[in-house]
């Protein structure tokens, strides 16, 4: 499928294009199909660098520009927040207002009632609702990157409590979940109430081999 026939609006696929961007990947176009732009819950299970960010942003985006609401962008590492902040102010600041919420201090960031597109850590989105914070009622998008760590001993429970009030407080929440390493991908999928788009295609055809003696013997064919 060719980014022209897409159903995102034009700003975005001129923004896309200029990204050298002009046909979807397996697991973009399966996502797609499975309704993700209609409003559809969706898990994306593939492996890294398979596309799976594209597909929260096309949602974001279409939503946004359309004035259905806005999305926060959930991910598990600060400097990781830095970094999606970074990329996506390049891309579509122009389209609308991108911001980030990571601090450790304990407020309702009241400010982000101006933002569409805010990016934050579990940790913080966790003090955001204790807080009340009163621009939560207009988010309508929730995308959960490397959702898998719902198995994490440490972080686990916030992000499980997090997803569990958001889909309490937010009607008709969307919600995207992002991971290339879920061990019971079916049974999340139905926890999220999720149509699950799982897809093995790869960038770089992935061999494994055992290194030794200054050889490398590849035990498998590519994947």
């Amino acid at each position: 499928m060719e980014i022209k026939d897409v159903e995102i609006p034009s700003e975005v696929k001129e923004v896309l294009s200029n990204e050298g961007i002009s046909e979807l990947r397996p697991a973009q176009e399966k996502s797609i199909k499975a309704g993700v732009l209609d409003g559809r819950n969706v898990l994306v299970c593939t492996p890294t660098a398979s596309g799976k960010t594209l597909i929260a942003e096309m949602v974001g985006c279409k939503n946004i520009i359309e004035g259905k609401g806005k999305i926060i962008y959930i991910v598990p590492l600060v400097a990781l927040a830095n970094e999606k902040h970074k990329e996506f102010k390049r891309k579509y600041s122009k389209l609308f207002k991108i911001a980030i919420s990571v601090g450790d201090f304990d407020s309702s960031d009241s400010y982000l009632i101006d933002y569409d597109f805010i990016i934050c850590t579990a940790e913080k989105l966790d003090s955001l609702i204790r807080h009340h914070a009163p621009w939560l009622k207009y988010v309508t998008t929730v995308v959960i990157d490397e959702i898998h760590l719902l198995n994490d001993v440490s972080r686990g429970p916030t992000l499980e409590i997090l997803i569990t009030v958001m889909k309490q407080i937010l009607e008709n929440v969307q919600l995207i979940g992002l991971s290339a390493t879920i061990g019971n991908p079916l049974e999340l999928a139905t926890w999220l109430d999720a149509i699950l788009v799982q897809d093995d295609w790869r960038p770089v055809p992935l061999k494994k081999g055992v290194y030794y003696q200054g050889k490398i013997e590849f035990t498998n064919s590519p994947q």
